[in-house]
C-alpha cells in the first residue's frame, strides 16, 4: 500500500519552529523538504554520514544511537512524531555522530539546510526559535546526566512511565503506557540492561503500582506512582 501523501506546508507551519512563518515562507521551506519513508528497522542515517539538513517525524518513531566497539548499543533518544533531529550537526557542518533507525514504519521530513539558513538570513526571529529548540535538547541532555548519575534504576522507569503517559480522561482510571520501542531499546535510553529494566517493572507490579499485559503497561495507583517520583 503506498504511503499516505500530506501537505507539507501544512505539517510544517505546525510545528514550534514554522508557526509564525506566512504561506509564502512555508512554500519556500517546503521547496526544500522531501519526505522520506522508512520501514521498521531500517536506517535512515549511518554513523558518519554527512549532515546536509535535519529531519522532522511525521509518523512513526526513530531511535538515535551509537555502537560502542564491543558491540553494544547505546540508545540516546527516541524521536516521536513532531519532533527532530540532526539541527546541531546541521550548524556544526559535522556528519552524524549517531545513526538513526526507524522503529516502526515511519514518515520523515528531511528539510535541507541550504534553505534553513537562507530563512534564518530573512528573519532573525526564525532563528530564535531554532535556537528555542536547540536549547530544549541540551536542557534535555542534560536531565539524561543528571538521571543516570543520581536516581536509582527504579526512579528512572517511573520517571519514564510518566513521561510518557497519554492526556487522561476524567473515565481514564487505569491509563496505560505502550513500551512500543521495545524493552532492550528503552532500557538502553534508561541506561541500565534489558533484564534490570524488566526486574523493576516487575517490582512496580508486585507492590501494586502498574500491571503489566505484555508491551502495556496499565497504571493501576497513578498517585502512588507520583508520590515515588517525587521523593526522588
Amino acid at each position: 500500500m503506498p504511503p499516505t501523501p500530506i501537505k507539507t506546508q501544512a505539517f510544517l507551519g505546525n510545528l514550534p519552529m514554522f508557526s509564525e512563518m506566512s504561506p509564502a515562507e512555508l512554500d519556500r521551506v517546503a521547496a526544500g523538504t522531501h519526505p522520506v519513508h522508512a520501514q521498521k528497522g531500517e536506517t535512515v542515517c549511518h554513523t558518519g554520514d554527512p549532515c546536509e539538513g535535519f529531519h522532522v517525524v511525521v509518523y512513526g518513531q526513530v531511535k538515535l544511537g551509537f555502537t560502542s566497539p564491543q558491540g553494544v548499543e547505546k540508545v540516546i533518544e527516541i524521536v516521536r512524531p513532531g519532533q527532530s533531529f540532526g539541527e546541531a550537526l546541521m550548524f556544526l557542518d559535522k556528519p552524524y555522530i549517531v545513526y538513526a533507525q526507524a522503529l516502526a514504519d515511519s514518515m520523515l521530513l528531511h528539510v535541507a539546510k541550504q534553505v534553513v539558513f537562507e530563512e534564518l538570513a530573512r528573519d532573525p526571529s526564525f532563528a530564535r526559535r531554532m535556537l528555542s529548540g536547540l536549547s530544549r535538547r541540551l536542557h534535555g541532555l542534560v536531565r539524561d546526566v543528571e538521571a543516570y548519575t543520581l536516581r536509582s534504576g527504579a526512579e528512572r522507569v517511573i520517571g519514564y512511565l510518566l513521561a510518557e503517559l497519554p492526556e487522561l480522561s476524567d473515565d481514564q482510571a487505569r491509563p496505560e503506557v505502550n513500551l512500543s520501542p521495545g524493552k532492550n531499546v528503552i532500557a538502553s535510553r534508561l541506561n541500565m540492561t534489558p533484564e534490570h529494566f524488566s526486574r523493576i517493572l516487575h517490582e512496580l507490579a508486585a507492590n501494586g503500582l502498574i500491571e503489566i499485559d505484555n508491551r502495556i503497561v496499565r497504571i493501576l495507583d497513578l498517585a502512588r506512582l507520583r508520590g515515588d517520583a517525587a521523593q526522588a
